[in-house]
């Protein structure tokens, strides 16, 4: 589980899913699948959910029923997926579409994360450089009335970066604090959903989420509304979420999926008349599986948009420190230099 969430950690089900998958297709039971996966499972809290599973299969309870009582810790989509294929008598597809839809979501967090790291080094070198230099320059004294001890100067800055340190962490723990409240994920949300480049990120992963989902659970039976709905929860993103979910009381009344997501702002033209197609041809699964692999090549693009445009923001920023340095250091000369001959 991450500190962020008591969901257990996408890294963790990536093999879960997939050694499920593998060993109920080569005709192992579910029981001796689930054990089999407790023993190779690293993380103690995924052992300790596969043997809960486990043991209230064994006293007659369902698999869907079962996973749903560990809905805590395991993923949503991971519970209504699992219940699904039990009812629908297509177990083995549904963990084979779980595994590669995990293995998916692990794919996109490692591109986010690797476009992440240049920019971020580039503020944490812009950060202690210029913090260094900037605090250097204020406590030079051009006039020769102090001398200047490069051994305290340095005392004085690690001071400094331990309080910055500390402000950092406390900041931290308050963001902790609020994700397990589930007040964060609204603040984030906002962010991340309506701030320029990141919003064009956001949108597209939550919509590739959002309709390989709805294939999925289109595919293993499920009614159109829940379709809807749980697949509107693992966007991730709240603000998208309660956008998408407007179409599912219009679908459980009646309404046609283009009709119903008429009112959605979170969808783009092309998800529409792709919607349009799949309702009119009769392939609504296919199709949307189409739009999703549509919406994953468009975020793919955005989070190279939204590095390079990162980048230069970035460099902006420290162009503008180093020039705001340079202008410090001789308005303070100057200006000691005045005072001195006043």
């Amino acid at each position: 589980m991450g500190l962020l969430s008591s969901k257990i950690s996408l890294k963790s089900m990536v093999p879960m899913c997939r050694q499920l998958a593998t060993s109920y297709d080569a005709g192992i039971p579910i029981l001796r699948a689930l054990s089999l996966v407790k023993e190779s499972a690293q993380d103690k809290n995924t052992r300790e959910v596969i043997l809960n599973i486990s043991t209230r299969v064994q006293n007659g309870w369902t698999l869907g029923d079962a996973a749903r009582a560990e809905n805590k810790k395991l993923p949503l989509y991971f519970i209504e997926l699992l219940a699904a294929g039990e009812k629908s008598g297509s177990l083995a597809v549904m963990l084979r579409d779980l595994a590669n839809y995990f293995e998916d979501q692990l794919v996109m967090r490692r591109q986010i994360i690797t476009a992440a790291v240049y920019p971020v080094f580039q503020l944490s070198v812009a950060w202690f450089f210029g913090t260094f230099a900037l605090r250097l320059v204020r406590s030079l004294d051009f006039t020769g009335k102090k001398v200047f001890s490069l051994s305290t100067y340095f005392h004085e800055y690690m001071m400094f970066q331990l309080k910055a340190m500390i402000v950092l962490a406390m900041i931290g723990a308050i963001i902790v604090v609020l994700s397990r409240m589930g007040i964060f994920q609204w603040i984030w949300g906002w962010f991340t959903n309506f701030v320029w480049p990141i919003k064009n990120v956001t949108r597209k992963f939550a919509l590739a989420r959002f309709f390989r989902s709805m294939s999925l659970l289109i595919g293993s039976g499920m009614h159109i509304r829940q379709c809807i709905e749980n697949s509107a929860a693992i966007t991730v993103n709240p603000y998208i979420q309660r956008d998408l979910l407007k179409a599912a009381p219009l679908v459980a009344d009646g309404a046609t999926l283009v009709d119903a997501f008429a009112f959605s702002h979170s969808l783009t033209p092309m998800a529409r008349q792709m919607l349009h197609v799949g309702e009119q041809s009769g392939n609504l699964e296919q199709t949307l599986l189409k739009v999703s692999e549509y919406h994953l090549a468009e975020a793919n693009t955005a989070v190279k948009v939204a590095t390079r445009a990162m980048n230069v923001l970035l460099l902006i920023a420290i162009g503008g420190l180093v020039g705001y340095i340079y202008i410090s250091f001789w308005t303070t000369y100057y200006g000691r230099m005045l005072d001195s001959i006043g």
